[in-house]
């Protein structure tokens, strides 16, 4: 089958069902994802179609982090050290042990695969955890700045999760120069896009702007997203990474708003693209022939990973916000599929295995696509409103002449930041 017949065919299916899931306010997530499975169980894709559609869908997550760095700014990100660093890496670390553990000790998996399987089940996905933050106006509430910072730092486990694969399919490695060899290139990609950001971004934005041509500077801000995510993957991270850090960077200067505005149609085309090629790894007679196993599963994974989640925010923060955070972290993540491929083809893990858990991963998502959209009306069930209420109470401040801002937009953000440089 020809390409456009393909594009054909996928749009007019997903455009059918989202359609059809919009009229019962269902998220598109689903419908995108139903849209892989019926393309994969009827069309029967290929696996050099669904590899061909995966790299192009795979700059979805690329615009969508671009566009979340716009959101959080290098100041933001320093205020966000305890979200990234503490509970990024607590909440990696206690899953990976937990479910390590139990797939060695109750499955009778070998050491190396329960490792990977527990590193892999840490992962949350990024792609749909963001979008519905963004959809639901959440991500700067205190549970989605939680989610984000656990998720920038799970972007960055990634690496040392496929370095520690290689570790154990190639006995001969050595484990000490390629921790050395991941942090030295970590360290040049970071300063590198941060010296570029700060010295020339601003100045060729400022020129591209001169020119008033919205075609050239849609062009150049194409360019430095995917020159970004390029760079962070040639040094082995992956092209979200980099896609996210140019983000920060552009949220320095004074086009963020233009930018995201832009980039937006890309982003969702792309991001939709990506969940279609995640249904399409799906295989129907492998999920028919162990659906209950893969539901228990699925379930299984769920409840266990967000009352990790749970206890490890109750220990911070309020329990209806430690609840929101384990709702949205609960799913096992996009870049898992990764994992357990890389795992598969080193023979660390076997074929079927691979089946199962790809099917428990993308059952896993299409739950949290559904469920985070109401997290607000789960936790009131749970937990009394009043407890965010209290913790910020009203105190009278003693001021004259002061200017009260009403709604903090972007038109709201900008008449602030002038208020601040006249003060």
């Amino acid at each position: 089958m020809d390409i456009l017949s393909i594009i054909v065919i996928t749009l007019t299916i997903s455009l059918v069902l989202n359609l059809i899931l919009k009229k019962i306010h269902v998220s598109s997530i689903v419908g995108y994802i139903f849209t892989g499975i019926i393309l994969s169980f009827f069309m029967g894709f290929s696996a050099i179609t669904q590899e061909e559609l995966s790299h192009i869908a795979e700059f979805g997550i690329v615009f969508l982090m671009f566009t979340i760095g716009l959101e959080f700014s290098i100041h933001h990100l320093k205020q966000m050290k305890k979200e990234v660093f503490v509970f990024g890496t607590l909440q990696v670390f206690i899953v990976s042990l937990f479910f390590g553990f139990v797939s060695h000790h109750f499955f009778n998996l070998d050491v190396k695969t329960s490792i990977i399987i527990g590193a892999a089940l840490s992962l949350s996905s990024t792609a749909i955890v963001l979008k519905v933050l963004n959809e639901n106006g959440d991500i700067h509430r205190p549970y989605g700045r939680y989610s984000v910072g656990m998720l920038i730092f799970q972007d960055l486990a990634v690496i040392p999760i496929l370095i520690m694969i290689t570790i154990f399919t190639n006995h001969e490695a050595s484990i000490s120069s390629l921790i050395v060899d991941t942090f030295i290139s970590g360290a040049f990609v970071l300063i590198t896009l941060y010296l570029i950001g700060k010295y020339v971004l601003g100045r060729v934005l400022a020129f591209v702007v001169d020119s008033k041509s919205e075609e050239l500077f849609i062009g150049t801000i194409l360019l430095i997203v995917l020159s970004s995510a390029l760079f962070a993957h040639i040094f082995g991270f992956s092209y979200s990474l980099g896609a996210f850090i140019a983000g920060m960077l552009i949220a320095e200067t004074k086009y963020k708003y233009q930018v995201e505005a832009d980039l937006v149609p890309f982003r969702d085309i792309l991001l939709g693209l990506f969940f279609i090629t995640v249904g399409i790894q799906v295989n129907i007679d492998y999920v028919l022939s162990n659906f209950f196993l893969i539901i228990g599963l699925a379930i299984s994974i769920l409840t266990i990973k967000g009352l990790l989640i749970f206890g490890l925010i109750s220990l911070f923060s309020i329990p209806k916000r430690a609840f929101k955070t384990g709702l949205a972290l609960a799913q096992v993540g996009e870049f898992s599929f990764a994992v357990f491929a890389l795992a598969s083809s080193s023979a660390l893990i076997s074929s079927e295995l691979h089946q199962l858990m790809i099917s428990v991963v993308i059952l896993s998502l299409l739950f949290t696509s559904l469920s985070l959209k109401y997290v607000r009306v789960f936790s009131n069930l749970f937990f009394v409103k009043k407890s965010e209420v209290l913790e910020n109470p009203i105190v009278s401040a003693e001021i004259q002449n002061h200017i009260i801002v009403c709604g903090y937009s972007q038109l709201g953000q900008k008449v602030v930041k002038q208020l601040k440089k006249k003060d």
